[in-house]
């Protein structure tokens, strides 16, 4: 990210699209549940909570090293894979010395699962809004239970609505992420059906769309391997147009598929430009051949 950067970061390090431009800054080594099929993202490492002197030198070197080189990012963001999932005190620590260190700073992100969400109490996400944490993401990827249990992805439908309401009620922004194909074809009616639903009770500020893939050496490619039937592209397309015209949300929600996964560049806030985004994509599943892709607009 930056020439002689003085953060000596245990990689691999991951973060979603929006934060391309923020201070990356690890909390917590690994995911703490680190069971999902699909994902080999921290399958070498063993979760644990960095040590506050570790981090608070990190801080202190990222600040100097961005005040030499004239530039201040206005955005941290919390890594591993479930930073939120590390105690209060820690991460009340943690935004404190980002306050201190780093004034620039104007907002701080962490990727978050629903158990990380229901554990940390309504008082203590206030808290942690309080003292800058603006936003979550929430790798919700399906809505239905029998697609969470089968990827392993530790809650059901009711924790991840529960969870998300109280991280959302206490003023921090929520980001839904969920995954096409995933439940492939065994499971793709239940998966539009139940998907759609616990986003109309969710609403989140942001939505985003990934594309399943079967990582090689991950128990998901292993299962498609024995059988397991993932999606083609066009039911992909269905998939995305189904939840999308099923889904009933109570505010604006900004949607974007902008991962590096999707081949299908689409957004609009949501529900203004719902039908709109529908239409677009049923155009696409209409007039696109199996086995390829609508072509990307020019300005994306």
């Amino acid at each position: 990210m930056f020439y002689n950067f003085p953060v000596n970061y245990i990689e691999p390090v991951f973060r979603p699209p929006s934060e391309g431009k923020s201070f990356l800054l690890q909390v917590t080594i690994g995911c703490s549940n680190n069971r999902c099929t699909y994902c080999n993202m921290y399958r070498s490492k063993s979760y644990s909570e960095r040590t506050k002197e570790e981090i608070s030198s990190d801080i202190k070197k990222a600040s100097a090293y961005f005040q030499k080189v004239g530039y201040l990012p206005e955005k941290a963001f919390l890594c591993d894979g479930d930073a939120l999932g590390a105690s209060f005190e820690l991460l009340c620590f943690t935004l404190d010395e980002i306050k201190r260190e780093m004034p620039f700073i104007k907002k701080v992100g962490v990727y978050a699962t629903a158990q990380n969400m229901i554990e940390k109490t309504y008082e203590e996400l206030v808290t942690l809004r309080q003292k800058g944490l603006g936003i979550a993401y929430l790798g919700m990827e399906s809505g239905c239970d029998k697609v969470l249990h089968l990827i392993v992805k530790g809650n059901n439908q009711e924790e991840m609505i529960t969870g998300s309401q109280k991280l959302m009620d206490s003023g921090i922004e929520l980001s839904v992420i969920c995954m096409l194909g995933v439940g492939g074809e065994k499971f793709t009616e239940s998966h539009i059906a139940e998907t759609a639903k616990a986003l109309s009770l969710i609403s989140p500020q942001y939505l985003s769309f990934l594309t399943t893939m079967a990582v090689d050496g991950t128990p998901y490619a292993r299962m498609v391997k024995q059988g397991f039937k993932m999606l083609t592209t066009k039911k992909l397309l269905f998939e995305m147009k189904e939840i999308l015209r099923l889904a009933r949300f109570n505010k604006n929600v900004l949607f974007r598929t902008n991962h590096v996964s999707n081949m299908y560049p689409v957004g609009g806030t949501l529900p203004h430009d719902q039908n709109a985004i529908v239409d677009q994509v049923e155009k696409w599943y209409t007039s696109t051949p199996e086995g390829t892709y609508p072509p990307k607009p020019s300005h994306m």
